[in-house]
């Protein structure tokens, strides 16, 4: 019993520090510290109050949401007289 327990431990471990790997790597991208700088240089005041009040994740969906739409709005052909 207590050999079958040495053989296991080394693989259970193994499977804890995956596991705990794939719970910290999104903690560690830096992509997130980049896109609130960009928000809050660009966000307009209901977007920044959204953010106070909601939280980040909700603020940026309105922000890419309307930088989407302009982009949109940029690609489309000017209509002809």
């Amino acid at each position: 019993m207590i050999g079958l327990f040495a053989l296991a431990f080394p693989g259970v471990l193994l499977l804890l520090l995956l596991a705990m790997e794939r719970v910290e790597a999104p903690l560690r991208v830096e992509s997130v510290g980049e896109q609130l700088v960009e928000f809050l240089e660009r966000a307009r005041p209901d977007e920044v109050e959204t953010f106070v009040s909601q939280g980040l994740g909700e603020a940026l969906d309105r922000y890419w949401n309307r930088r989407s739409v302009r982009r949109l709005l940029a690609r489309r052909p000017a209509a002809r007289p």
